[in-house]
């Protein structure tokens, strides 16, 4: 029983970063930017996470910073292909370089240094009850902030104005700007929120998973993030599914590890991105179901006087 409980909770820690995200990338892709870079504003969160609550004790502070890091490289990315309409492919990759580059050097003198953890929640009675209490009442603020978030993303692209005008902007950003919105001013906001998102789940990294700095931590984290949207279909309820199996068959490999059948580490290491392209090259067979549900403007800028 405690190594299923163990096993459980490894997998909620290490799904939580992915969820949080992959939603917050599915929210930018649905008004219609692709933001590759995504695996640098997780690395600059986390970061910035760990420095904050080094300096200050505080582990909640360094949520704020994450989030805020991750939203400030975000405008970066949106003043060049927003504002500048800069190809969005090329602008996120040299985002992910900005990022990883940015956060070795706002680093360097944290490596080594021990990290300040972000404690899970502990409910004296619910938090006691065998194998229960542990999964669904003693985790940290970020594993329950991931699910509010998915499914308030949810509500809000499906039931509400706001998102359908999310949805309208990336469907077909001539006729929504023809109706009176403001295409880039959504963006703008769609892709700060992504970039929010992508730091916390930087943040929770440096503070929860593995609370130190260590450069490149992040790990190609981001770039599973990304095809967990495409996994997903754009549904943030299949994020959820994804992020959770991807995070099964990251720690599965840890788990097979430890129970020494031979399997060389480096292969078992591999099984998380060989899993994604699995996903991928399946996915890619149901084209219809994919197209109806793929942003018509994905990656197209969007320049008012054309």
């Amino acid at each position: 029983m405690s190594e299923l409980l163990s096993i459980i909770l490894t997998i909620m820690t290490a799904a939580t970063p992915l969820l949080l995200a992959a939603t917050g990338e599915l929210v930018t892709e649905r008004s219609g930017v692709l933001n590759l870079g995504v695996e640098g504003m997780m690395a600059v969160g986390a970061v910035s996470a760990f420095a904050v609550a080094f300096t200050t004790g505080n582990p909640y502070l360094g949520i704020v910073a994450a989030a805020a890091a991750g939203a400030a490289l975000s405008i970066v990315f949106a003043i060049l292909t927003l504002g500048m309409a800069a190809n969005q492919v090329a602008t996120g990759l040299a985002l992910t370089l900005l990022g990883l580059g940015l956060s070795a050097l706002m680093g360097e003198g944290f490596v080594g240094q021990p990290g300040v953890k972000l404690e899970r929640i502990h409910i004296p009675g619910l938090s006691d009850i065998p194998l229960i209490g542990p999964v669904v009442f003693g985790q940290d603020v970020l594993v329950y902030f991931s699910f509010i978030l998915a499914g308030a993303t949810a509500y809000v692209l499906f039931r509400t104005r706001l998102g359908l005008t999310i949805r309208a902007v990336g469907d077909n950003h001539t006729s929504a700007h023809a109706l009176g919105f403001g295409v880039n001013r959504v963006r703008l906001l769609c892709v700060m929120f992504g970039g929010a998102c992508a730091g916390l789940g930087g943040g929770y990294l440096s503070l929860a998973y593995t609370p130190l700095w260590i450069e490149n931590m992040v790990a190609g984290r981001g770039w599973i993030a990304l095809a967990l949207v495409v996994f997903a279909s754009w549904m943030p309820w299949r994020v959820v599914v994804g992020a959770y199996l991807f995070g099964t068959v990251s720690i599965l490999g840890f788990a097979l590890q430890s129970k020494q059948l031979g399997i060389p580490p480096q292969l078992l290491n591999s099984l998380p991105y060989l899993v994604t392209i699995l996903a991928l090259v399946v996915i890619s067979a149901g084209r219809t179901f994919n197209r109806s549900n793929t942003p018509a403007c994905l990656g197209q800028s969007f320049v008012p006087d054309r």
